[in-house]
């Protein structure tokens, strides 16, 4: 990405910062969840799906994510819309449980005949 501009600096420094503390805050509550109820979670370390940890990084929450997607796909004339989601695992229901957000906004992404 190339910046040139003092304002596009700007922009961009504020755009990292936010991510960094929504990763940040994201690590936070869903190890306080964690620590409050005594609980870990399972399949975080790819080297042993059984391990199970208190601790996890979000790096390792965004890996447990990385084979869900969302296709949509529209009828020549414009007027369905069709949507798949891939179903989410058990360890995936469980960090979006954790961090307060359920899996129904996640479920509600596909809305099959949807008209445009």
């Amino acid at each position: 990405m190339f910046v040139k501009l003092n304002d596009q600096i700007e922009g961009l420094t504020y755009l990292l910062r936010l991510g960094v503390r929504v990763l940040t805050v994201t690590e936070f509550v869903l190890r306080r969840s964690l620590e409050q109820e005594q609980a870990t979670l399972p399949g975080l370390h790819p080297e042993n799906k059984r391990k199970r940890t208190d601790t996890p990084t979000v790096e390792r929450l965004l890996q447990a994510f990385v084979g869900v997607s969302l296709s949509i796909i529209q009828s020549a004339a414009g007027e369905e819309i069709l949507r798949r989601i891939t179903p989410l695992s058990g360890v995936q229901e469980a960090i979006l449980q954790r961090l307060g957000l359920g899996t129904n906004l996640y479920r509600q992404l596909e809305i099959q005949n949807m008209g445009s």
